[in-house]
């Protein structure tokens, strides 16, 4: 295993209040599913079409709708470390809601990487049949730049100064990958792809100080076939998230005043399946069994504000539940229409 500086100080569950029989009660448990769920504070009953934004709006819509006219989308942000159907999490096709009221999303893998840096500095010789292909490609792309859109399909929009912050942020970004100062930026080796992302957010938090980001991390999803792995990788996601919560409390404007909520989309089922690692560990899957239905919920934040080192050990709180608690915390709750969101905040963590 690759290793890791040892944690100094308080670990985080000393800092706030761990709710350790948290549920994600109902529907597949399925990435996209949690994902989902976890964003818009409602459960899928049906099968999930990956191409289609979410039916009921998500956090940064009642975020951005229902607070001050001056919340902007720099003040909010999804930070995915996968690309498939996450991008459609930033907003959903909720009649009143929409691109409008959504989030700047950003994948740093897909556009901050050396590979891609090498084939601009070494560009490929294509075949004739190939160049047809990306000059058609190229057409269409410039076609749609001078495209008109109506409001709302164009996706999330951005005033023109805010525009040219962000446009700044990611060509810094660029110029930095460039110079090596994203090759290990926490000096601790490999940077795993959850590393990198947290890293990257840290980064959106230092430059635009956010009042709501949310981050996943998605390298633990190696238990289907490797268990060894899965272990590894928990180890790294768990680094990863104290390293975030260092990041805030040494960034003025975020010490002190930020809560950090950690929940994962699913579990894992109680028997393994059949695929065995290096090491003899048997792998595991997540087919909704009960088990693959306990997670844990994680509220991190100040003493004044969080109850520090308890632990909730009966089952308390789901997945549906994070909405409601992060509205009551941004203080946007009683804005949100009735019957809008079907969980409750998590008051037992606060003081």
């Amino acid at each position: 295993m690759d290793p890791l500086p040892t944690p100094t100080g308080q670990r985080l569950q000393q800092q706030g209040t761990l709710f350790k029989e948290f549920r994600f009660n109902q529907g597949p448990t399925g990435h996209f599913s949690g994902h989902s769920t976890a964003i818009t504070g409602q459960y899928n009953l049906a099968d999930i079409n990956l191409k289609q934004r979410p039916a009921y709006p998500t956090l940064f819509e009642y975020y951005r709708k229902h607070n001050s006219p001056s919340v902007t989308a720099l003040n909010a942000w999804w930070v995915s470390n996968a690309l498939g159907p996450y991008p459609a999490l930033n907003f959903s096709n909720y009649e009143g809601y929409g691109a409008d009221y959504g989030a700047n999303f950003i994948q740093p893998a897909s556009i901050i990487s050396l590979p891609g840096y090498n084939s601009l500095g070494n560009p490929k010789n294509f075949s004739t049949t190939e160049l047809d292909k990306v000059k058609s490609l190229r057409q269409f792309m410039d076609n749609n730049f001078s495209s008109n859109y109506t409001p709302g399909d164009a996706g999330i929009t951005n005033t023109e100064a805010e525009s040219v912050q962000i446009e700044a942020f990611i060509k810094q970004s660029f110029d930095n990958a460039v110079a090596g100062q994203y090759d290990n930026p926490w000096g601790v080796g490999f940077m795993s792809g959850d590393m990198f992302n947290v890293f990257f957010a840290e980064e959106i938090i230092k430059q635009f100080k956010p009042e709501l980001t949310v981050v996943n991390m998605q390298d633990v999803d190696v238990c289907h076939a490797n268990f060894t792995s899965y272990c590894n990788n928990i180890r790294k996601a768990d680094y990863a998230l104290a390293h975030l919560w260092q990041t805030i409390q040494s960034t003025p404007g975020m010490a002190n005043d930020t809560i950090l909520i950690a929940v994962p989309e699913h579990g894992r089922n109680e028997n393994p399946n059949t695929i065995v690692d290096a090491y003899g560990k048997y792998a595991l899957d997540h087919t909704s069994d009960e088990v693959s239905r306990q997670i844990f919920c994680l509220v991190v934040g100040p003493s004044d504000k969080v109850i520090q080192n308890q632990v909730v050990s009966t089952v308390t709180g789901e997945s549906i539940d994070t909405v409601p608690t992060i509205a009551k915390i941004l203080g946007f709750n009683n804005d949100i229409p009735g019957g809008m969101l079907s969980g409750t905040s998590l008051d037992q963590a606060f003081v």
